[in-house]
């Protein structure tokens, strides 16, 4: 009851000081483009002075969006638009009467680099989603589906369209051919679509559109304007066959007497990608076999709070229209689906006996899976996954010389649909999710799910032109499995049900099912006028449970929050714009405990030189942790501040950069982190650029958690004061040798460093004060032995218990490098050398030293892989 007391008071109070402040928006009409079928077809060479253009009229008037929105541009941009029975034709004219400065940047596909135009195409009219085609001034070809009204933009749709610019001495021209098979849209017989164009140039950092839309509008596919005088369009069903082949090398360093790591493998694979038109309007992907050897890397982490890190997806399979499967029902990263299940590393490991080596996969391998997805005329979204893994097994040479097989992963199908349904004139939507993972444990793998089933529903609904909303959702979770596996999951970090001072949780070891709930609930001011806010509710029950197809970080908690923020959108001799923003937050748990309240202030400042600066700063107060002592009681943490100051410079030049530095500190100066960033970007010529991100962080914290162990038949839980020094450095080369053409390396050394000094152990987990909560061992309690620390707790002179040295030092060296070539629309060679090692080093060591030695000195594992694709396109 206080939660949702204090919800309404908070939104009330918002509400309460926003409403005098408005007036009423300005309306803007929209713009109509009346385009015809051609009669002849234009070459598509970026010359827009070819006779087939005359047939329709040039379209202009563009109006600044950025910075001084509602004013003329710089320079004007023209358009024309034209059909026939299978392609959308586009021609662009860009003025400029400076042409030796735009920029012509070369880049990968997708690359949005230097001067460009993007064609924004609302083919279902839904205003709310939108296939974009950008052309830069360099002929570099990118699209994106832009979803949810223009907040999600999804540049892993690659659509096979055609595309080239030219620079003359009025500014650059550029042509669109775009296969009506690329696009979605209904049978109607004179088709309406929303549209708009927008154009970038690049050195003012400025934008302009054909169709206006305000700064203080909500919404941006909803609010472009139309393209009318499509008759008689026949739906084009779009079929794509793409087969692969990849020949794959390794090297690696031996291992004597390992007859599965003589120092080099040798792999040919095959497979097939598939995209098949069922309706103008819904696409089945389909993947048999698929290989993601080109695919670049994760980067290096070390998780000291003990949850899993979230990886992003990089596959592209999994990527592409990911945006329709996914479902972020709460904050951070937690999701109903989550694709990296899919295909993830083994459960087991093999169990060796001594004198015994095993081959191990490191991945379960994807037998085959499909994606059905696409959005009807009428509002429906849709999109279906299904996705099998086989039966993955290690193969074990024993001490006889025989050979033996354990399985140490059990087939898998994964299944999930998503549905949405816009209605009241697309101000609306209403939707839902199932997932479903269901394992063939055979007998085996007592500690896995069975089966484990996720649903929700969702809702937003908009009002008063889409100034203000409110959405929300609900979901639930079912696992099933056997006892062991379900009293592991009670036991997990994220749901620790075995906390002795709990009263609303505990572990039943006869349970064989699990379910739980969680949702979301926010109303707010998304649009008019200067000033924002939003409010709402979160919670994760302590029994739901998503990890076998989604991502979950932690549950037992209800989080109450509030945002404030006013922005000045019309820029001045000093700033192009300002945005100040006040949060709040309250933390409970489903015991009632208030476990934390949280206040940040930030402010952002793009300057008329396009620079720009964030700064802000935060408090939380009252902060208790369920999950700080892993399975143990509630524990008290400090009072805690934070700061950060972010300056960025104008990344239209040649060189550009963002210089950082954040600050986290408590009371009793029980923690203290100190972060600086570095991040250049330096293209020298069109042809190549470059990139140079480093990271260092430097953290003490007196109550890092070590261990738990047991002292007279009570828990002890162990604590150490740790400096951990963490150094990521990423550098990036990218060279274009046209936009179909280029080469690119990625590296990333990383290290985290941690070394432990106090020791201690906790005496009362919610004292007042630190010295309340931990006591220091003593010498007289504490030795080493062989990288071990012998505890005499009582000081009788007897081993009370031990643990192990916690100090680390892991050190990783990821790099790629990729040539690709789109040798044709849609069809790729890819040449690729990925290099890495992972090792850990002796923490006393200095941070440079120890990557060094792993760049340049440790031996590292080689892959040298040619992957080849065709696509056959109907």
């Amino acid at each position: 009851m206080k939660i949702l007391f204090t919800f309404f008071f908070f939104s009330f109070l918002l509400s309460s000081t926003i409403i005098a402040q408005e007036l009423e928006d300005e309306k803007i009409p929209k713009r109509i483009y009346t385009t015809k079928k051609l009669k002849e077809v234009p070459v598509i060479d970026g010359d827009v002075s070819d006779k087939a253009w005359e047939v329709v009229e040039w379209s202009s008037d563009f109006t600044e969006k950025d910075p001084d929105e509602g004013t003329p541009p710089t320079y004007q941009t023209m358009f024309k638009v034209m059909y026939d029975a299978k392609y959308l034709y586009i021609a662009l004219r860009a003025f400029d009467e400076e042409p030796e400065l735009i920029q012509q940047r070369l880049s990968r596909r997708d690359g949005f680099a230097g001067d460009r135009i993007n064609v924004i195409i609302d083919s279902y009219h839904d205003k709310r989603t939108a296939f974009v085609f950008t052309t830069t001034a360099a002929g570099v070809k990118g699209e994106e589906f832009a979803s949810q009204n223009g907040n999600n933009w999804d540049d892993s749709w690659n659509p096979i369209w055609y595309t080239d610019a030219k620079v003359d001495d009025k500014g650059w021209t550029a042509e669109m051919k775009i296969p009506f098979s690329q696009l979605r849209f209904g049978k109607d017989t004179e088709q309406i679509w929303g549209f708009n164009v927008n154009r970038t140039i690049f050195r003012l950092q400025e934008r302009s559109l054909w169709q206006r839309i305000p700064n203080n509008q909500a919404g941006f596919i909803s609010e472009a304007g139309e393209l009318h005088g499509l008759k008689n369009l026949i739906a084009q069903k779009q079929l794509e066959i793409q087969p692969f082949t990849v020949l794959q090398y390794d090297k690696y360093p031996p291992e004597a007497g390992n007859p599965f790591r003589t120092g080099s493998d040798f792999k040919v694979n095959a497979g097939l990608d598939a995209k098949i038109g069922i309706t103008n309007d819904l696409t089945l992907d389909l993947t048999v076999n698929p290989d993601f050897g080109q695919v670049e890397a994760d980067p290096g982490a070390i998780a000291l709070d003990g949850f899993q890190i979230f990886f992003r997806e990089q596959r592209p399979f999994f990527v592409e229209n990911s945006n329709i499967f996914d479902y972020e029902f709460a904050n951070g990263s937690d999701n109903l689906f989550y694709s990296r299940r899919i295909g993830r590393n083994p459960h087991r490991n093999a169990n060796l006996a001594f004198g015994e080596y095993a081959n191990e996969p490191q991945n379960s391998r994807i037998l085959g899976a499909a994606k059905f997805s696409g959005k009807t005329r009428d509002g429906w979204s849709i999109g279906v996954l299904e996705s099998v893994t086989g039966n993955e097994f290690a193969e074990i040479r024993q001490v006889d010389g025989e050979t033996r097989e354990e399985i140490v992963e059990p087939l898998t199908n994964y299944f999930v649909t998503r549905v949405q349904k816009d209605f009241n004139e697309r101000n609306s939507f209403i939707g839902g999710i199932f997932t479903a993972t269901n394992r063939n444990l055979n007998g085996d793998f007592n500690e896995l799910h069975k089966a484990a089933y996720s649903g929700g529903l969702d809702f937003q609904h908009n009002w008063n032109n889409r100034d203000y909303y409110i959405d929300g959702n609900i979901i639930m979770s079912h696992v099933l499995g056997s006892t062991e596996a379900i009293t592991r999951t009670q036991t997990t970090l994220r749901h620790n049900f075995q906390r002795v001072d709990a009263t609303h949780v505990s572990v039943d070891p006869n349970k064989t099912s699990l379910t739980g709930t969680g949702g979301r609930l926010e109303m707010g001011k998304n649009g008019g006028g200067n000033w924002r806010f939003n409010g709402g509710v979160i919670w994760r029950s302590p029994e739901l449970e998503l990890n076998d197809v989604g991502f979950l970080r932690r549950t037992d908690e209800i989080i109450q929050f509030g945002n404030l923020r006013y922005l000045w959108q019309v820029p001045t001799d000093v700033y192009r714009n300002i945005n100040v923003r006040f949060e709040q937050n309250s933390f409970y748990d489903f015991q009632g405990n208030l476990n934390q309240v949280g206040f940040e202030v930030q402010g952002n400042v793009n300057w008329i030189n396009n620079w720009s600066t964030e700064i802000g700063y935060g408090k939380d107060t009252n902060l208790y942790d369920n999950f700080f002592l892993r399975g143990g009681p509630r524990f008290r943490g400090p009072n805690r501040g934070f700061a950060y100051l972010f300056l960025n410079s104008d990344n239209s030049r040649m060189f550009s950069f963002t210089l950082g530095y954040s600050n986290r500190h408590s009371q009793e100066n029980v923690t203290t982190r100190d972060r600086f960033v570095i991040r250049t970007n330096y293209q020298p010529f069109d042809a190549f650029s470059m990139s140079l991100n480093i990271e260092y962080a430097n953290l003490y914290d007196a109550t890092q958690y070590v261990t738990q162990t047991a002292f007279n038949d009570e828990a002890r839980y162990v604590l150490g004061n740790i400096q951990n020094q963490t150094l990521t450095t990423t550098l990036r080369l990218n060279y274009s040798f046209t936009p179909n053409i280029s080469l690119q390396f990625y590296g990333q050394p990383f290290i985290s460093n941690g070394r432990f000094t106090d020791l201690n152990y906790v005496i009362n987990p919610v004292g007042k004060s630190i010295n309340d909560r931990i006591s220091i061992y003593d010498t007289n309690q504490i030795t080493t032995q062989n990288d071990n620390y012998l505890i005499d707790e009582n000081r009788d002179g007897i081993t009370d218990y031990s643990f192990s040295n916690p100090d680390f030092s892991f050190v990783q060296l990821q790099t790629n490098l990729v040539a690709r070539w789109e040798y044709i629309p849609g069809s790729e060679l890819f040449f690729v050398w990925a290099r890495g090692s992972v090792g850990n080093v002796n923490p006393i060591n200095d941070l440079v030293d120890s990557v060094s030695n792993q760049v340049f000195n440790e031996p590292a594992n080689d892959t040298f892989l040619i992957k080849a694709t065709y696509r056959f396109a109907r």
